[in-house]
Parts: C-alpha cells; structure tokens; sequence
C-alpha cells in the first residue's frame, strides 16, 4: 500500500458530490415540496402594523416621521420598507428549505451599479442590510412581486408585467442552472459588465443603459464632497448641516466613535489599513437614507489626507437580519458562530463579499457600541460610482430587460452556495415554479398594498410625493 493511501488525508477523503447527484437531491425534493405549493399564501392572522410599529421603537424617534412620509408615499415605497412582513409571512409559507446566501431585500431597486476595485463599473445586488442563509424561493418572491408591485404602480398593462415577471424566474431558473454546469471557481469569477450596452434587445434599452453609465460615473465620493462638505478655518473638511437629514453628533459621541475606529481598520484588509494611514478623521455626522433604513443610524465620516484630498466612509447600524428574527430562519451552526463572534456588522459584510461579484474594499464593521448601547456597525466608501434603474421611467421594453437583469444576477449570487445546484434540480426550467411564485407574487403584491393603506390610516398620513 502506497504512502498516498495510507495518508490522514486518504484516510479522511470522501469525493465531494457530482453536479448529477445535486441535481437528483433537488428534484427528489420535488416530493417533499411539490412546486405547486410555492404558490400558496399564508393564512391565518397578522399584524403587520405591530411589526413595523416594533421596528420603529428600536430607531431615533425624530426620524420616525420621515420614514412615515416616504413609505406612505406609494406602495412601491411601501413595499421597500416591509422586508420585515414579508420575511414573517414568507415564514408561514410552504418552503422548500433549501437554503442559500440571500439578500433577503432583493426587490428591483436594490440592484444597481457601482464601481469595482478596478474602477470598471459593475451591475449587482447593493443592499445586504438583511442578507443571511435562507430558502432561495424568499429572495426570487421578494424580486417577482417587487416587479409587479413596481409596474402596477406605473400603471403599465398586465401583460407586460406578467411577462416580466415571468421571465424573470425563468432567467433565474435558466442562469442557476447554466452556471450549476461550469466549474465554482468560473461561476466565481462571473459578473455583468454594466458598459456591455451593446449586449441590450434593443436601442431604447441602450440608451437607459447608457445614461445610467453617464450617471452613476458622476456619482464619486469627490463629488460628494463638494456637495456635503466645507473646509472650516484650520483647514479641516467638515460636513454643512441640513437638518434634519443631516446633523453632527455631540462631542461625546465623537469620542466614542474615535474609540472604536481602530476597530474598523482592524477588520479591513492589510492594503486598506495602510492606505487609511495617508488620512485623519476629520468629521462625521448623521444622515437620513433610503426608504425602510430611515430612523437607523448611518453616519458620514470624512478622511482628509494632507493635501486636502477627501474620503467619505458611510457608517450605517446592522441589526437583526429579518430573515432571522421575523423569518424565524436558523443558520448554519457556522454562520451562528460568525455572528456571534463578529456582530450584525460582520454578518452584513461577509454576506456582501460571498453575494456580490466584486466588492467595495473598504468594507469593514464596528462590534463594540460607540453610544453605551450594544449597536453594531458596518462601514463602506460612499458614492463610489454608485447608480441605479429607475423603473417608473423605463419603458416597457426597458423595464422587461431591467427584470430579467436582475433574475440572472440574484442566479449568481445565490450560485455561490454549496447547495445552488440541488436548487438547481428543484426549479428545472422554471415553468412548474415560475406560474407558482407569479401567482404568489400577485397574491402578495395585493397584500402589500392593503397593508399601505392601512399603514396610512395607522399613521394618519395620505399618500404624498
């Protein structure tokens, strides 16, 4: 017998499983979970203002208003703000718990453009607030009903959003399954060349792509900061108030977040630590963002090198994923022990660098609390490069392609995980599962909408720009 043989190695080898044998666990679990099932709504009572009411007792009370203003403002808006309803009914949903790394948000407009460590510009998921493992089903209902909920809200005709819809699963179902056939470390490497216009159906659609380009190459941190920022009378890069969007902090919240910096450098790779040595902190302030993450405290800080050259860094708190906590998803014991070990912040940041194709290098997160509270935190550059789709501006054509871009690049993400091509073997060519999440997705997008109105009326807020 050869020493080969004889090895701890050989002794502890077991041959990892074929593409075959993943392919047959997923259509085997056909029978556990029949297709047709994805289709079904949960019953039973909710309370969907009792979430979103306990959401709002964990964020800064003066900002609650705001977020009220911009989630009444249409269901679309709405929609974007809930991912935490519908984690809890997805929850009380037949699943087929095959469990993926999922975004848990990943509607229409959390998919966009930003620039790659190369400085190329780059099409992907941009949103991880809530990203854990979860039935990969969750992640493609939470895109479908957003494009349906997206085109009814744009008052486009049925068949164009039921064909959008449904081609979206079917491009997932198509690219999961083409990418289950190449090799891990090809899928890997896969991404979407957002200046490949070329590649779009149609001129129309080009020229969207075209001008997102144009827009999103605007959008730099050094744009930014001649916007957000002045140079006080020793020279130091501060940010200009405007209230109530954005506002410094008291000095002693300035300290504690000095105390804690060291923290983010530590958790960022060796190139950036040195690089992050070239500049000062020179100022922070808090900032209102988005829809849902509005009342949750995100900070701007500025970086000044010597030169007066500037760095914005974007630090925003990471609570519970909703896929956990409203979900009711248990990890993997190894993802448990990560999030114990690293916080919210550190799942946020691990779940974007295993999603994303290419991610900002200055991602980083903050576990220790910089206000007395256990808060976590997770750091990345701001405006670089970032852009979007707006889809009450595409036109039909447009906004069919911009769907199915989005299916194939939540496909890519989720081909990151072990167990893609067991999904793989469970969706096939996505026709069975595509009627079934079309029908639930129009089911839920129904659903949401009632809850807006009722939001509205639990608010006392109308509908408003």
């Amino acid at each position: 017998m050869s020493l080969t043989e004889t090895s701890p190695i050989a002794q502890s080898w077991a041959a990892p499983r074929s593409l075959a044998e993943h392919l047959a666990d997923g259509r085997a679990a056909r029978e556990r979970t029949p297709r047709e099932s994805l289709a079904v709504l949960p019953a039973g009572e909710r309370d969907p203002m009792g979430i979103l009411d306990a959401q709002d007792e964990t964020r800064v009370p003066e900002l609650v208003p705001i977020r009220t203003q911009r989630m009444a403002a249409s269901a679309f808006a709405f929609y974007r703000g809930t991912a935490a309803l519908m984690a809890a009914d997805l929850g009380r949903s037949p699943s087929t718990d095959l469990l993926v790394g999922s975004c848990g948000d990943a509607h229409v407009a959390n998919f966009g453009l930003y620039a790659s460590p190369q400085r190329t510009l780059v099409f992907d998921l941009n949103d991880f607030d809530e990203a854990a493992w979860a039935p990969w089903e969750w992640d493609v209902k939470r895109l479908v009903t957003s494009i349906v909920i997206a085109g009814q809200s744009t008052s486009r005709d049925d068949a164009v959003i039921r064909e959008a819809a449904l081609g979206a699963v079917r491009t997932y179902a198509r690219s999961l399954r083409a990418g289950a056939k190449r090799s891990p470390l090809k899928r890997y490497y896969d991404r979407f060349d957002a200046l490949a216009a070329e590649e779009a159906a149609d001129p129309e659609t080009r020229e969207v792509i075209a001008g997102a380009v144009k827009d999103a190459e605007k959008r730099t941190g050094k744009r930014a900061a001649r916007k957000l920022t002045t140079t006080d009378q020793d020279g130091r890069i501060v940010f200009v108030e405007s209230p109530p969007t954005m506002t410094h902090v008291d000095a002693e919240y300035q300290e504690r977040v000095l105390r804690v910096f060291d923290e983010f450098r530590d958790s960022v790779s060796v190139d950036i630590r040195a690089l992050l040595q070239k500049y000062a902190l020179s100022d922070m302030a808090m900032r209102v963002v988005g829809v849902g993450s509005v009342g949750t405290r995100c900070f701007l800080i500025s970086m000044q090198d010597g030169d007066g050259g500037v760095l914005l860094l974007q630090g925003k708190e990471a609570g519970s994923s909703v896929l956990i906590q409203h979900g009711g998803i248990e990890q993997p014991p190894a993802v448990a022990r990560y999030i114990e070990e690293h916080g919210d912040g550190g799942r946020v940041v691990a779940m974007q660098r295993i999603l994303q194709a290419v991610s900002d290098p200055f991602l980083g997160h903050v576990r220790r609390t910089p206000d007395g509270a256990r808060r976590d935190f997770y750091v990345r550059q701001f405006h670089d490069k970032k852009g979007g789709f707006d889809t009450d501006t595409l036109d039909d054509a447009s906004f069919r392609w911009y769907s199915l871009a989005c299916a194939a690049t939540l496909a890519r993400a989720h081909g990151q995980s072990p167990d893609a091509s067991t999904v793989a073997g469970y969706v096939g060519r996505g026709r069975v599962v595509g009627e079934a999440i079309l029908e639930w997705s129009y089911q839920y997008a129904a659903l949401s909408y009632a809850d807006w109105e009722l939001f509205r009326r639990h608010r006392n807020v109308g509908a408003t720009a």
